[in-house]
């Protein structure tokens, strides 16, 4: 059982124990096949994937004010001291840890849907770039794992290139998770950390912007391909301002892990969920996947639904310190132009109908 737990988990034991081989040490048992361990573990890695994301952050919070109500207090206060020293790490590089980034665990991650990345085009590490990933969906499962992972293999596939998913800013206020989101090379998506990357960092830099956000994740669901882009143009602006170049990319299936309830747009349950996603950052989404024990049942887990991440044609961007909204309007209209090239190139080969469009909302 330890030898399994150390290859979940990535922790290597001598010189390439794996949790497939500790398998074949189990006894024989009928209903225990490797198949069966094998799938389980990979729907066990995407749910402690979803429990971090919907439980980490407040879950250390509140652990952290009971502390000082025991004995513990005195390491409740270290942790805040070195929290108040650290505050500005997540806009600074954060802290990447390569370790962390190869766990095990993030291969079963993959394989569950499964999900793969593909290259169009090579990207030079003497540029910086801004990655603009659609759609969002629910947990933006293929973005998370091809950029804040090494399971799809990214650096091997871009070899030069160093790729920081940038979420919501509010995440790196949070104990614990914090330092989670860091080691995978997560920065927040602000204008701060944005800038530090592109500017301070040297080159070879891609910050992947989710540009949709969680306005986009309400209206996610099977069988829709939106985006919501028209009147996103402050990446395009960035870009501008460092002179990164525009890299478009579409993930095929990553609306197709969860089924949403999605409200009209004059409902007061639409309302309700603008305004919350205004105060918090995220939009709170009433939404299902399978469950844990029965698949035919309601759950958080999502469904085994392929996601492939098809990375475009890089558009260069010169360096203009204070660009001019019509220019800005220009590049804009050019990425718009691209993404719509790339969704219509590989749309039949993941499932979708020739007749299928891409709608830019």
């Amino acid at each position: 059982m330890k030898t399994i737990l150390a290859a979940y988990f990535g922790v290597k034991k001598g010189s390439g124990s794996s949790i497939l081989s500790a398998l074949h040490d189990l006894p024989s048992v009928p209903w225990l096949t490797q198949s069966k361990i094998v799938k389980h573990l990979q729907m066990i890695s995407v749910l402690q994937f979803v429990i971090t994301f919907l439980a980490m952050g407040i879950g250390c919070s509140l652990l952290l004010i009971y502390m000082f109500c025991t004995d513990c207090w005195v390491i409740a206060s270290i942790y805040i001291a070195w929290l108040i020293y650290d505050w500005n790490t997540p806009n600074e590089g954060g802290r990447r840890s390569s370790w962390v980034r190869n766990w095990t665990v993030w291969k079963y991650f993959r394989d569950y849907f499964p999900i793969r990345l593909i290259k169009t085009h090579n990207l030079l590490p003497s540029r910086n770039y801004i990655f603009g990933y659609h759609p969002h969906g629910i947990f933006c499962f293929g973005g998370f794992c091809n950029f804040g992972t090494e399971a799809t293999g990214f650096s091997k596939i871009f070899p030069g290139i160093k790729p920081s998913l940038a979420t919501l800013a509010g995440n790196f206020r949070l104990p614990v998770l914090r330092e989670y989101l860091m080691s995978g090379g997560i920065c927040p998506v602000n204008r701060n950390s944005i800038d530090y990357l592109l500017s301070r960092n040297g080159t070879g830099n891609a910050v992947v912007i989710v540009i949709g956000g969680a306005a986009e994740s309400l209206d996610c669901a099977p069988g829709v391909n939106s985006v919501t882009l028209k009147k996103r143009k402050g990446f395009v602006k960035l870009a501008l301002k460092q002179g990164a170049d525009l890299v478009p990319v579409y993930s095929f299936g990553e609306n197709e892990a969860y089924k949403q309830l999605i409200f009209d747009d004059d409902s007061w349950w639409r309302t309700i969920q603008k305004r919350l996603q205004k105060m918090l950052g995220f939009a709170p989404c009433l939404f299902h996947g399978c469950g844990l024990f029965y698949p035919e049942s309601w759950g958080i887990v999502p469904y085994c639904k392929p996601i492939t991440t098809v990375v475009g044609e890089p558009i260069t961007v010169p360096k203009i310190e204070e660009p001019s909204q019509d220019v800005i309007d220009m590049y804009h209209a050019m990425y718009i132009r691209s993404l719509k090239s790339l969704f219509d190139n590989y749309k039949t080969r993941f499932g979708l109908n020739e007749s299928d469009t891409l709608q830019i909302q």
